[in-house]
């Protein structure tokens, strides 16, 4: 998508548009088409996450100069060289930052579809603590949402993404 400077030009518009949707706007056609259960999740997710990485992935190999593409292609660098050497290493810590990015707005489209279209999760026991007028349930939902987010972007994302910046040279290990 990032090589040809047509198909990046046509593309970037389009996931812009939709990396901007936010996964609870997915809810009602994923419940038209899946209905209520976890087919409705996996389209709510996967729409929150796929354009951001998409688009990420689209700025991280448009960026990277085409002194250098032009540099490995004079040097024998055929197209899957050019790819796995150039390109992939390249665009690696704006994919690093896309799926860092899109895990974040799953997550959120993750509660809020569990809130409509399940009987189950942490966003289902909120809707339900609501009827109930549990208003101490809702806030320790809340919290235990916050709190596993919070491990999830410390425990996982943090280093992937430390270490992708650093193997790529954009930061020097101190």
């Amino acid at each position: 998508m990032g090589i040809s400077r047509a198909t990046a030009m046509f593309l970037t518009p389009l996931f812009r548009f939709f990396s901007v949707l936010a996964g609870i706007a997915w809810i009602p056609i994923a419940t038209l088409w899946f209905g209520y259960g976890f087919g409705a999740i996996i389209f709510v997710i996967f729409n929150a996450v796929f354009f951001v990485v998409a688009y990420n992935t689209l700025l991280g190999v448009s960026t990277i100069p085409h002194s250098i593409r032009n540099a490995a292609s004079s040097l024998g660098a055929g197209r899957w060289a050019l790819l796995f050497h150039v390109l992939l290493p390249g665009a690696l810590p704006n994919i690093v930052m896309g799926v860092r990015t899109g895990l974040g707005f799953a997550w959120r489209g993750l509660i809020a579809a569990e809130m409509i279209a399940t009987n189950v999760g942490l966003g289902y026991m909120l809707f339900v603590a609501r009827d109930f007028y549990r208003t101490e349930v809702i806030v320790l939902g809340m919290v235990l949402i916050g709190i596993i987010w919070l491990m999830i972007d410390r425990l996982i994302l943090v280093p992937l993404e430390r270490a992708t910046i650093e193997r790529w040279g954009m930061v020097r290990q101190s």
